[in-house]
């Protein structure tokens, strides 16, 4: 397996060209991020992470986590240590506000981090991945006495924290959650119930664990109104910080999984033992959902990083492999001449593939997370609002467009390395069975296409999605002004146009045959995902091309972005263009066979 070589100046000419991090720095908070500072930052996680962490990444799919005789999970050899120095060095809280214990980088840096994280090591970086979300619901929606209890040490990454909400009979389907949960004459509540697909439900990495779990008080609404979120923590925490005894939690098994192996995915029962595990309402009962999605957004921005540090890591792999493996001879060569790989047309083009998508969805990330800060900082209550419905219009398409690409290029990824790639030992497979369940968690795929379509087009009467699609047409306009990019503008254009045709192809539906619009969801999310990427590639290549003419930066670097581009729209781009008819088609063929004849 190839080692990992974090991308630094890709990252950073797409943290400034395409996210625009010299605005995220003027917001309030950040007056201090110059670009030295940021660049130093990132230097020192590169080299953090592909030193301590992506070594493991191997060790850690080979033995994976186990559940001892005692009911502890143990985590592979060199992970204790690797958290302890990932601790010690600060990055857990990167991004978190300085009032409660964090670096208070803004998440445009911070989400560059969980990037390196992921590629050097996807189930590794999990268990850091759920505590920020754990973080995000105690900052928006705990108490005062909560934050102060709890924050200091999740952030410092000292303790971890989990999200508990899936149940053996309800998966996806939140609101048919039965673990309960009854108040006590002290305030505290006791939970009983099963929780299964824990990620990082347990470990030694900690000594303590904050469980965030939803369940349902006695007389609570049915469905997902009656659900309320509790901090329930593995050891009971004393008022002066320290711990007391051991919860009412017991984990019953670990999942087998097809890859994730090092990442511990529990099934956790709650008060197996007496009376219940003790559990702390987290703001008010029956608002849970409300609190969980704070949560969910946060982790769902995460998994999409998922797709595009696989996609970054499968491309390195794959591009070493084929400038060494030997075989066959390009055109034209002399019939004793054997040839690199990287010289036949079809592997080109299966490694410009996934260069062309690690760079589009590497802007489409940044992208969020630039306006995720703007949404916090911005200076009026407006621009806060514009970019929290940036944030909200983007989040399913970061999560599901990003990872349903990643799967796809690791996939690519043991193509190219052909017979060797299905062998264990060359690491092409771990990227693809880690990557495999992104699109699974935290809400499908498909869930997240009916989010898109169902709640998210609509906003503002269709005018958010509006606004996204004539930034893109103005890259698109932008973009004809330069003849070595005409070619590219067109193929955006069509994109756009194609865009904007399914748009008011759903919204047109949504209140007469809701059916056919969610039909439609899936490929308008990928025709979608696919223009938003084309719109930042162009950006990207703008910003390389003024750079060349004015006689600034590494020329082959940027004459690379500009050819990226330009490959992106030839060969990804019009792949949207066919997806309109995909949208446009009813609910009825998917219908036309009955349930009962469809086994046979």
């Amino acid at each position: 397996m190839s080692e990992y070589r974090p991308p630094l100046e890709d990252i950073e000419f797409t943290l400034h060209h395409v996210a625009d991090l010299p605005a995220v720095a003027k917001l309030d908070g950040f007056q201090h991020l110059d670009p030295d500072t940021v660049s130093g930052i990132l230097s020192e996680a590169g080299r953090f992470f592909s030193e301590v962490i992506a070594p493991l990444n191997r060790i850690g799919d080979q033995q994976g986590s186990v559940l001892d005789e005692n009911g502890q999970v143990r985590t592979p050899d060199g992970f204790k240590e690797a958290y302890r120095k990932f601790v010690e060095a600060g990055w857990a809280g990167a991004h978190i506000p300085e009032e409660y214990g964090g670096g208070g980088l803004p998440y445009t840096v911070g989400i560059v981090l969980q990037e390196m994280f992921k590629s050097a090591n996807m189930a590794f970086s999990l268990c850091p991945l759920l505590t920020q979300a754990a973080i995000e619901a105690l900052i928006q929606h705990g108490s005062e006495e909560q934050r102060e209890l709890y924050l200091e040490k999740l952030v410092t990454g000292e303790w971890a924290g989990t999200m508990c909400l899936t149940e053996p009979h309800a998966g996806s389907d939140v609101g048919a959650l039965s673990t309960k949960a009854v108040r006590q004459d002290d305030g505290t509540y006791r939970i009983t119930g099963t929780k299964i697909f824990i990620t990082w439900g347990d470990q030694d990495l900690t000594e303590n664990i904050i469980h965030l779990v939803l369940a349902r008080t006695p007389g609570a609404a049915p469905g997902t109104k009656g659900i309320s979120m509790f901090v329930v923590p593995k050891y009971l925490v004393n008022p002066d910080g320290t711990l007391g005894e051991r919860n009412d939690i017991k984990i019953v098994s670990l999942e087998h999984k097809l890859g994730i192996h090092a990442s511990p995915t529990c099934v956790v029962s709650f008060g197996d033992s007496g009376e219940g595990a003790v559990g702390y309402l987290i703001g008010e009962e029956q608002s849970g959902m409300r609190y969980m999605f704070t949560m969910m957004n946060s982790a769902r921005i995460g998994v999409g990083v998922e797709g595009l540090a696989i996609t970054e890591r499968v491309y390195q792999q794959s591009v070493a492999y084929a400038l060494e493996r030997v075989q066959g001879r390009e055109v034209g060569a002399p019939p004793t001449q054997s040839t690199p790989i990287v010289r036949h047309p079809d592997v080109r083009r299966m490694l410009m593939t996934m260069r062309a998508y690690r760079e589009a969805l590497r802007g489409l990330l940044y992208l969020t997370a630039r306006y995720l800060d703007e949404e916090r900082h911005a200076d009026t209550p407006e621009e806060r609002k514009q970019a929290g419905e940036m944030v909200a219009l983007l989040t399913p398409i970061t999560k599901a467009w990003s990872t349903d690409v990643g799967v796809e290029m690791a996939s690519l990824g043991i193509q190219v390395h052909g017979g060797v790639g299905y062998i264990e030992e060359t690491g092409a497979a771990q990227h693809y069975r880690d990557v495999r369940i992104a699109p699974i968690y935290e809400g499908t795929n498909g869930i997240q296409a009916i989010d898109l379509v169902m709640r998210k087009l609509p906003m503002g009467g269709g005018e958010v999605v509006e606004r996204l699609i004539a930034q893109i047409d103005e890259t698109a306009a932008e973009l004809l002004q330069s003849p070595a990019l005409e070619d590219f503008a067109a193929c955006l254009d069509d994109g756009v146009e194609a865009v904007s045709e399914a748009v008011d192809i759903l919204l047109s539906r949504l209140q007469g045959s809701p059916n056919d619009a969610l039909a439609g969801a899936t490929p308008f999310l990928r025709l979608f995902g696919t223009v938003i990427g084309g719109g930042l590639l162009g950006k990207a290549a703008l910003a390389a091309q003024r750079q060349l003419a004015a006689g600034s930066g590494d020329s082959p670097f940027l004459e690379a972005k500009i050819a990226t581009a330009r490959f992106y729209g030839e060969q990804i781009l019009p792949s949207a263009l066919g997806l309109v008819d995909s949208v446009k088609a009813t609910s009825e063929v998917l219908f036309a066979i009955p349930d009962a004849d469809l086994a046979r």
